[in-house]
């Protein structure tokens, strides 16, 4: 059963969003979708947890959209002058071998430490200070700047270091702080107890794969590898639905959000960074941190990807709809986050069922269903 209201203008939404149950496996999920700052699709359904039915309220990790909250995080910093994009890391983080990565290059997947090398134990993803001590010593897999590959998990442990050392706070605290509490967003990096119970059980088949495998693999086959499952759990496989997880801040991977608040995170942006009289970034800020910093071939992804700073922009291979300025972040399983400034369009999808493979057709049914009403 579907819940929610529609515009009946965008019955299609209304439709896909069915569909997704019907005939293309969703077990629960939500989607929010604005245009020109009015809600046109709210709309949840299916199971959330222990038999308990998806609500308006209802919480799920969201993966890599949390990549596209921490870069308006970053670019809030920006803004301030807390932060500048060509900061050499070392600035704020002495010690770190990578000397020659920016910030630049670590928002925009150019830093060359997309994985560790040294194999860390099962679980230490919830160490904060071992693994951001790991990727000070790590030697980049490539030169900073000269190539890009996607940083699945490591793009948290990198950025959120170099805020927490820039300004004393971490980037689930300035995310509360600046964003999502100004705004009435509920998107959260670090989810307090308080709330774990309004979040649904996620889906996700199968084991995690043998430690050992990486002794098999070739340098380059081992930095994919291990960008997702160095240490083990690193991509929340096994981990996801526990307490220590969902109270982390691990901001590649463990963003917890409802489709409301990540619509209404992007209503915003969509906007030119302010909505109901709260600006969470001036216009020439957002404008910067969207332009295209990297894009073709990705290293780890083998696939091509484009970037902005933190913020994954429309591309022909996996498009935000047809406009050339659309932009936010995908999750794994298919949740997204994303806004079309030409349309004045919000979007938020939230999902508890893994989906694997680079296009997902739950979310593009409900992108293509949207723009068939515009």
């Amino acid at each position: 059963m579907i819940g929610g209201t529609c515009d009946p203008r965008f019955a299609a939404v209304r439709e896909a969003f069915a569909e997704n149950f019907a005939r293309r496996g969703e077990l629960g999920a939500a989607v929010c979708v604005t245009v020109g700052g009015r809600t046109v699709a709210d709309l949840w359904g299916g199971t959330a947890r222990g038999g308990r039915r998806w609500g308006p309220d209802t919480l799920v990790n969201v993966f890599s959209v949390g990549k596209g909250l921490s870069a308006l995080v970053a670019a809030r910093l920006f803004e301030e002058g807390r932060l500048d994009p060509d900061d050499p890391v070392v600035r704020h983080w002495p010690g770190f071998t990578a000397r020659e990565a920016t910030v630049r290059h670590v928002l925009s997947h150019r830093a060359g430490l997309p994985a560790l090398r040294r194999r860390m134990p099962p679980g230490a993803m919830l160490d904060w200070d071992a693994m951001t001590a790991a990727l000070a010593e790590q030697e980049p897999w490539w030169p900073p700047g000269t190539a890009h590959g996607y940083h699945v998990n490591t793009f948290g442990f990198l950025l959120g270091e170099v805020v927490r050392r820039a300004t004393g706070r971490t980037i689930g605290a300035l995310l509360r702080e600046k964003i999502a509490g100004p705004l009435g967003a509920d998107v959260h990096i670090g989810l307090p107890a308080a709330e774990h119970r309004r979040v649904a059980d996620f889906h996700w088949p199968g084991d995690p794969p043998e430690d050992d495998r990486s002794s098999d693999l070739d340098d380059a086959a081992l930095m994919r590898h291990n960008a997702y499952f160095n240490p083990g759990g690193l991509s929340g496989l096994g981990a996801v639905n526990t307490a220590a997880w969902r109270a982390a801040e691990l901001p590649s991977t463990n963003a917890h959000a409802t489709a409301r608040g990540v619509a209404r995170v992007y209503t915003a942006l969509a906007a030119g960074g302010a909505l109901d009289g709260v600006r969470v970034v001036d216009a020439g800020t957002l404008a910067a941190v969207t332009a295209e910093q990297a894009s073709g071939d990705d290293l780890v992804l083998l696939r091509p990807s484009r970037f902005g700073l933190g913020f994954q922009l429309t591309q022909p291979e996996r498009p935000l709809g047809p406009n050339p300025r659309s932009f936010g972040h995908f999750g794994a399983a298919g949740s997204l986050g994303f806004c079309d400034p030409d349309a004045e369009v919000g979007f938020g999808y939230v999902t508890n069922q893994m989906s694997m493979g680079w296009q997902n057709p739950r979310n593009r049914a409900l992108i293509d269903a949207l723009y068939s009403c515009l």
